[in-house]
């Protein structure tokens, strides 16, 4: 689980795997405008082999990393859908210390791919049930290490 955390971050983050100048994300507000947030370094894990271990806590900020290495075909995405919280929020102020949360746009992933609504389905499903929790077996974990493994030799 990884319920996100900042836009800045989530680059920063992907700008450890990606080539410079790669789109992480693409913003579109509610007239259509697009703002792509790109990588600005060279990545220093380029040449690591990369899996991502998602679930259904995986949201927003997540998502976007998630999405990116996907796209570009840097990891393999192991586990279960995402949450799908591909939206941007602001604080509209109203009286009295109330405020109102906004959705003024959405992010897509760097081909296109909405987020909002719909998550990032992973390559290799894996599911983990209540009976795996309840016996401390993951195995999502199990099959991201078997890949990073396969990926190493």
């Amino acid at each position: 689980n990884n319920p996100g955390g900042y836009l800045d971050s989530s680059v920063e983050f992907a700008n450890l795997f990606l080539e410079q100048g790669k789109t992480v994300v693409v913003e579109v507000d509610k007239e259509g405008a697009k703002k792509e947030y790109k990588t600005d370094k060279a990545p220093i894990l380029k040449d690591y082999p990369t899996v991502v271990l998602a679930n259904g806590g995986s949201a927003s900020a997540a998502e976007i990393v998630t999405g990116a290495l996907r796209d570009y075909k840097r990891a393999e995405i192991v586990g279960e859908k995402t949450f799908g919280k591909g939206s941007v929020q602001a604080l509209e102020p109203l009286l009295k210390g109330a405020a109102l949360k906004v959705t003024i746009a959405k992010w897509l992933t760097p081909l296109g791919t909405e987020i909002n609504k719909v998550g990032i389905t992973p390559d290799i499903v894996v599911a983990l049930s209540d009976a795996d929790q309840n016996a401390g077996r993951d195995p999502q974990l199990d099959k991201a290490k078997s890949e990073i493994i396969s990926k190493i030799k």
